[in-house]
């Protein structure tokens, strides 16, 4: 449930509730807006007793929570949740643009590809130095090496680091180098890491499982808001279904489902949606139309020498024609890029 204070509310009458909150075995969480506070109360879902908590002073009212996923719903903050980004503020007006390999592979391709994207207007830098691989066989990624590159990339061009985390004890590892942690699809209910990129505080991206619902997302973006880490955006990536053209089958739908669920930022990855590049252009378009506030898309110099996921890798040119063809897009939803 929620307790919504009055407009009036001192900060000793916010406090008051919180601290009887918790006195009650629950955990408050505060979502303060620009005319009145919002205290989430989360716990077990045991029947509550509201009498006394509406009762205490600046208190206006008590409001369930029906849906199970309680800090990312609207319910529990209305607005948009806007953040910043090392520079960038991501769930704004402003579109994010995420672009860059899929694995590091070497300090140059790094490098390169973070300059060329930047040149594009790309506003975060994205890159694998660890990478998990449906076979064993397939390259691993570079590990910390990969790391220490991808923090230089970032020294030169001032792009902040989206790359991905895949185990609890690597956090505090990749936390050290990068902006933003990914957490795959494959990972988007591995509990003990979403426990410990809660814990960690920094920004998450969260990619939506492959044969994950909506609701199953939003649940596995409770597990880091529960610890007070609120920096959290989805991922809608593609879906797995019958259809074996595309290499998965990206849900638009779930744009406006997830915009009207819930107040975190949506980003789309047309790269993985598609498995194809020649598709991604037109999947990034319709993404924007819908109302996503960011891509993530996959660029490299090479992709036919690419080490993993060269077949829907856009090249540097090609990237640049797509900033223009979005910032139309943008505009034409009210948008900026």
């Amino acid at each position: 449930m929620i307790i919504v204070m009055k407009m009036a509310a001192t900060e000793e009458d916010v406090q008051g509730v919180v601290q009887r909150v918790q006195e009650m075995g629950f955990r408050a969480h505060l979502s303060q807006g620009e005319e009145r506070t919002i205290i989430g109360v989360i716990g077990d879902e045991r029947p509550v007793d509201q009498d006394p908590l509406l009762r205490m002073h600046g208190v206006e009212r008590i409001v369930p929570i029906l849906r199970p996923f309680k800090l990312a719903s609207r319910d529990f903050q209305p607005a948009d949740s806007v953040f910043r980004l090392n520079g960038h503020t991501a769930g704004g007006t402003q579109l994010t643009v995420i672009a860059g390999p899929c694995a590091v592979e070497s300090r140059e391709q790094i490098i390169e590809t973070a300059q060329l994207v930047k040149e594009a207007g790309a506003h975060m830098l994205r890159g694998g130095a660890y990478k998990p691989r449906t076979s064993p066989y397939s390259f691993q990624g570079l590990g910390e090496e990969g790391l220490r590159y991808l923090a230089e990339a970032r020294e030169r061009t001032g792009l902040p680091i989206v790359t991905e985390v895949m185990a609890p004890d690597q956090v505090a590892l990749v936390g050290q180098y990068a902006d933003v942690l990914q957490i795959g699809t494959r990972n988007m209910q591995n509990y003990a890491l979403l426990h410990a990129v809660g814990e960690a505080g920094l920004p998450v991206l969260l990619k939506r499982g492959m044969m994950s619902t909506i609701e199953e997302l939003l649940m596995s973006a409770e597990y880091i808001l529960s610890h007070g880490n609120r920096r959290v955006m989805l991922c809608e990536r593609g879906i797995r279904t019958f259809e074996t053209y595309t290499r998965n089958t990206l849900d638009i739908n779930a744009v406006p489902v997830l915009k009207e669920l819930t107040h975190l930022p949506v980003i789309v990855d047309p790269s993985h949606a598609t498995g194809k590049w020649s598709l991604v252009s037109a999947a990034a378009r319709a993404a924007v139309a819908a109302g996503a506030d960011g891509l993530i898309i996959e660029v490299h110099p090479n992709p036919e020498r690419a080490m993993s996921d060269g077949a829907q890798s856009l090249r540097p040119a090609r990237f640049a024609e797509l900033m223009t063809h979005l910032r139309r897009v943008a505009e034409a939803v009210g948008r900026t890029l």
